[in-house]
């Protein structure tokens, strides 16, 4: 096992190195070198800027990341707001009241608009390049962006609704969801590692309080018991694992220990099942060299999913709204 996790990564870096999106075209991680130099530490030094002012804005762009690729790949269409004759994502189930950090998104827009004299980098490449600054600002190891999507000119609510795993998913529905993707039991386990990062609302925890406590340490149940009662306020905020703010590995840990915050993360770990899963939560949890290594290689993995590359799409002057004719 330990010999396949680690040649892992090197595997992923050599297949996904060419993502291709829907033109055949690939994305490099030199992509805007020669079109605007300025464009990656800019987007560093307004997610450093916002990541300092409020640590937890770090978690919440990486998440926005992921919601956006989930939903018919990496094309920016999270950002887009509603309009007259579409419904978009930002109200879908998984999305509405819980996503956030469009603000930063559209500051990092507008500070690369200037750096590149011009509309230039995608809001799609924005959303990647911010998961990866936030990372490594909270303390993960960087890996390379692969730069080149464009955005897409139109979004779904209903296509955000069925394609965004939700928190009360059992360990097949997950796998299920996640090979829709074309990722596998093994990215589910690694990418749910960005779960050492952030909170959850109340009402996505609640159920795991007081209806499973069977996997639910007694005493970590308690902890969340005075924040998030059995009915009434659904907004109150507990952190995934015991360090919010850090990219580590003490989320692995925390599943060992019966003190996942949200069932989707503790059927990554039933003791005594004795699951690929379980193996892979031990293995991380006790080598966080490998986590982050292979974090990397699956964050890479997510960013190639379906871009939208050459005509396809377009590149938004503004991240909210589609480019006027």
């Amino acid at each position: 096992m330990a010999a396949i996790l680690v040649c892992f990564s090197v595997i992923a870096t050599v297949v996904f190195a060419g993502s291709s999106g829907a033109s055949g075209q690939e994305l490099t991680a030199d992509y805007y070198e020669e079109s605007c130099p300025l464009a990656l530490a800019t987007i560093k030094f307004v997610v450093g800027a916002a990541i300092v002012k409020e640590p937890r804005m770090g978690a919440s762009l990486v998440r926005l990341h992921f919601h956006d690729c989930f939903v018919n790949g990496c094309d920016g269409s999270i950002l887009l707001d509603d309009t007259d004759d579409m419904i978009g994502e930002k109200t879908a189930k998984a999305n509405n009241m819980s996503v956030r950090g469009y603000d930063v998104i559209d500051a990092i827009k507008s500070a690369v608009n200037t750096a590149c004299l011009g509309n230039v980098v995608s809001c799609a490449d924005i959303l990647a390049v911010a998961a990866r600054d936030s990372i490594v600002a909270l303390g993960g190891s960087s890996y390379d962006v692969l730069l080149g999507r464009r955005d897409a000119t139109t979004a779904s609510l209903d296509d955000a609704d069925e394609s965004i795993p939700n928190p009360f998913m059992d360990l097949p529905e997950l796998v299920a969801n996640f090979k829709s993707q074309g990722l596998t039991l093994h990215d589910l386990v690694v990418l749910s590692g960005a779960h050492t990062l952030g909170y959850s609302r109340c009402v996505f925890y609640r159920d795991r309080i007081y209806n499973e406590t069977g996997t639910l340490d007694p005493s970590y149940a308690a902890s969340l018991d005075a924040r998030c009662p059995p009915t009434g306020e659904d907004e109150p905020l507990a952190s995934l694992d015991d360090t919010p703010t850090t990219m580590d590995t003490d989320y692995y840990q925390g599943l060992m220990q019966g003190h996942a915050l949200l069932h989707t993360d503790q059927q990554l770990y039933l003791q005594g099942r004795g699951g690929d899963s379980d193996r892979l939560v031990r293995y991380y949890a006790g080598n966080p060299d490998k986590f982050a290594e292979d974090f990397g290689a699956a964050m890479l993995k997510l960013g190639g999913l379906r871009p939208l590359t050459g005509e396809e799409g377009e590149v938004r002057e503004d991240c909210r709204v589609m480019n006027q004719e």
